[in-house]
């Protein structure tokens, strides 16, 4: 008889794979969208609400990769034994760091963005007594 084990892969593999993944999504899905936005002359007016829309949703996926990320590293953690500094979940943490910087540098431009429009119309709407 056999028996079937966990098959999931180690807490400092599965971090190197979680980070990767939302590095991946931050260069490739959010990183393109707010260089678009951020150069405003090359993107015609009535695109930019789509632009924005679409950097939201694809912020909001950012934020459920990151989450699955710092999970991962707190798994890591979690079973780390004192004073162990193994290569591989030294690398995963390190990796886990460049991730975490990148994703807070990107947050950054992003609330910038996104709440840019906002209070823009807000002002509007008090100026015109709305």
């Amino acid at each position: 008889m056999s028996h079937y084990s966990d098959h999931s892969p180690p807490s400092d593999v599965n971090l190197l794979l979680r980070a990767h993944a939302e590095q991946r999504w931050l260069a490739r899905e959010v990183l393109p969208v707010l260089r678009q936005l951020q150069a405003t002359d090359e993107l015609p007016e009535e695109q930019l609400g789509a632009a924005l829309a679409y950097l939201e949703v694809t912020w909001l996926e950012a934020a459920r990769l990151a989450a699955e990320t710092d999970a991962a590293f707190a798994a890591l953690e979690d079973g780390a034994a004192p004073g162990a500094e193994e290569t591989l979940p030294s690398k995963a943490r390190r990796y886990h760091t460049v991730v975490r910087t990148l994703r807070e540098a990107i947050a950054r431009h992003v609330s910038a963005l996104v709440t840019a429009p906002c209070d823009e119309a807000l002002r509007t709407h008090q100026h015109a007594g709305l």
